[in-house]
């Protein structure tokens, strides 16, 4: 293919040396003068190892070249991938002026182009950027129509520095973020050789992974460190409690804890979260990011309310007490913080829920039913019908398969609230998901 990429900071010159070493004729471009004659003999603008071989390469072969000439470089390729730099603000949003000018650049240049081009965003950027920010200046700039006159794509890179080759070569995945199918095949079949999923998205979910992936990583960094701090004050090595945390790919390492809902309960997770931040504070180490879980999961319980009462609706039916379906245990269970909160409010309440009704009667958890949440499992009703039918709003809770049908098709009349993933579809009018 032949490809024009804007900015040759870390991004842009790795991408540059990678897709020439293919076989691509690359133009690289830059603001800066020096960039450009380092490209153009062959040298790498960073500290990268084995860059410079592959640029050196790219010169030789004829595959690279670099160019300060905006319009030439648009017009000489059929796919621009733009990445310059987002720095921080100091409030911490994005700086979006470099995105901003390579955007009116291109697009001056898109004016006088006839063929199709496809523009793709490169940048890390947030969700919004391209529709609300790149698009609009693209369209006034080259007075064409996005999508139609030319295509837009999102592209995120997975680039970490010292192993950029590596991980352009060897990806976990590749994310396309589309406008229009005829940039997302563009794309497909430029990475189609690499031993990787590709993954086609919307723009918008595009430029989400992004965020998602790195806030992950640093999220996982400072957990292990905060691990770490607490077991080198219990005088253990952290090294070697995350080494056998991280051999567990059923649970640790996994999607199973990494999907968007309702929060945790039960009798393990929301204790042992409290007794290490607890004991943390006794050894005088800071663990800002677990000390923070309770107040995260509160949260999402209070979120779960404002969706409810956002609906105006007085008679509500609780599907689901039990913090997980197919258990009764009622310990710490979300859904009975839920349930006080809208008793408290003086909502009609009705619940059901077949696990603890019966424990209600027969389970070794009747005594804590009984004298700890009797306000709560007086509301209780057996009939699940009469529940459904009595009420104008329906909350789904936990993940009996019998709630399925409910999120899958609207009673008439009435309001559906997911609080577990049923709905295959985002929220629209009659059902909505708590995080979907």
């Amino acid at each position: 293919m032949r490809i024009s990429i804007f900015g040759l900071g870390y991004v842009g010159a790795v991408c540059a040396g990678c897709l020439s070493a293919r076989g691509h004729a690359v133009i690289g471009v830059d603001i800066s003068p020096s960039k450009i004659d380092l490209i153009n003999q062959g040298k790498s603008p960073i500290v990268e190892p084995g860059l410079q071989a592959l640029l050196e390469a790219g010169v030789k072969a004829g595959t690279l070249s670099g160019s300060t000439d905006v319009q030439a470089a648009v017009h000489s390729s059929e796919l621009s991938l733009l990445c310059v730099g987002t720095p921080s603000k100091r409030n911490g949003d994005l700086a979006l002026h470099f995105i901003e000018s390579v955007c009116a650049q291109v697009g001056a240049a898109l004016r006088e182009k006839s063929a199709w081009h496809s523009v793709v965003v490169r940048s890390t950027v947030l969700p919004g950027t391209v529709r609300n920010v790149v698009i609009p200046i693209l369209e006034e700039c080259s007075g064409k129509r996005a999508g139609i006159d030319f295509g837009v794509a999102v592209n995120p890179e997975f680039l970490r520095e010292s192993t950029a080759i590596e991980d352009y070569n060897y990806p976990p995945m590749t994310v396309i973020g589309e406008l229009d199918q005829r940039s997302g095949d563009l794309l497909q079949a430029l990475y189609q050789e690499l031993d990787a999923p590709i993954v086609r998205k919307s723009i918008d979910v595009a430029e989400l992974i992004k965020y998602s992936c790195n806030v992950w990583h640093a999220t996982k960094v400072t957990f292990a460190n905060e691990i770490g701090n607490i077991a080198k004050a219990v005088g253990v090595d952290g090294r070697e409690v995350m080494d056998v945390v991280c051999q567990d790919h059923k649970l640790n390492l996994s999607r199973y804890y990494l999907r968007p809902g309702f929060a945790f309960g039960g009798s393990c997770l929301p204790k042992d979260v409290r007794a290490l931040s607890y004991r943390a504070g006794q050894l005088d180490v800071e663990v800002p990011l677990i000390g923070s879980l309770m107040r995260s999961n509160g949260a999402q319980v209070q979120h779960a309310f404002d969706i409810i009462s956002s609906h105006a609706k007085q008679r509500i039916a609780l599907l689901g007490l039990s913090f997980k379906a197919g258990t009764d245990d009622l310990r710490e269970s979300p859904l009975v913080e839920l349930a006080e909160m809208l008793i408290g409010k003086g909502y009609a309440l009705s619940i059901y829920d077949s696990n603890v009704e019966y424990a209600r009667v027969h389970g070794a958890n009747k005594d804590y039913i009984e004298a700890k949440i009797p306000h709560v499992s007086s509301l209780l009703d057996s009939d699940f019908e009469r529940v459904v039918a009595r009420a104008d709003l329906i909350v789904l809770g936990n993940a009996d398969e019998r709630f399925r049908v409910l999120a899958q098709q609207v009673p008439d009349g009435k309001q559906v609230v997911d609080l577990v993933g049923f709905m295959a579809h985002p929220s629209r009018d009659g059902s909505e998901g708590i995080c979907w």
